[in-house]
């Protein structure tokens, strides 16, 4: 499946009656890469969640591609496409790697599974281990193989680096970035690791307080520290 364009239109969302996020509009060209930063409890994983259907959407719409998915269940969104590794992964603890990764399989053969073994090689090392013996740089590796094997055009990745090792780090979003630069993903990022997720993207939006509060290119972000620091609290190195 080839990298679709995502559009989101004055989107309103939360959980019940309970709204999150405001009217938020934003564009992701296909194959583009689009980091989303804020401080903690701002909206940005309401947002994702949005995206994939799993929360309640008060009003606006979301288009892949051109196709209003506003409406449709999580299940059907998936086969449009989209693709949704959690903050939380929610892998199967009590299943192994390998039965955790056919989950994800869809219609596909299990021959497909080479594909994720050759990307993410721990897992291959591990795939007979259970997933609550996994430590959490391989839970999250498993969490995002299982997405992968979906082949979405659009990825979404909530925070993929939380309380991860360095060097952990470096790999995931080594791989990140590779299935960025093959065009065959659009991918989304919500990430704490700021310098990282400047690194990465081609464009920044900011939400605070479940608004949009800035949005521009990375490397323009990237160049004024004062502006990180107004809009993020913090710096970058």
């Amino acid at each position: 499946m080839a990298a679709a364009r995502l559009e989101v239109r004055e989107l309103s969302a939360g959980y019940g009656p309970t709204q999150i996020v405001t009217d938020m509009s934003f564009d992701v060209p296909a194959g583009g890469r689009l980091a989303v930063l804020g401080r903690n409890g701002v909206g940005k994983t309401t947002l994702l969640a949005t995206l994939m259907g799993l929360s309640t959407q008060h009003k606006g719409c979301i288009l892949a591609d051109g196709q209003d998915i506003s409406t449709l269940r999580t299940s059907a969104r998936a086969l449009c496409g989209m693709g949704y590794v959690p903050q939380t992964r929610d892998i199967f603890r009590s299943l192994t790697v390998e039965e955790n990764l056919s989950t994800g399989l869809k219609s596909r053969d299990r021959t497909a599974l080479a594909e994720m073994y050759e990307m993410f090689p721990r897992l291959a090392e591990r795939r007979r281990h259970y997933g609550m013996q996994l430590s959490g740089g391989e839970q999250q590796m498993l969490a995002m193989a299982r997405t992968l094997l979906g082949r979405p055009s659009i990825l979404l990745l909530d925070e993929p680096l939380e309380g991860l090792a360095p060097v952990i780090c470096d790999q995931l979003m080594e791989t990140i970035s590779a299935l960025a630069t093959s065009g065959d993903m659009t991918i989304i990022l919500v990430e704490q690791q700021i310098e990282r997720a400047l690194n990465f993207a081609d464009r920044v939006m900011v939400v605070e307080r479940g608004r949009t509060s800035w949005e521009g290119s990375s490397g323009e972000l990237k160049s004024d520290r004062a502006l990180v620091n107004r809009l993020l609290g913090v710096g970058i190195h």
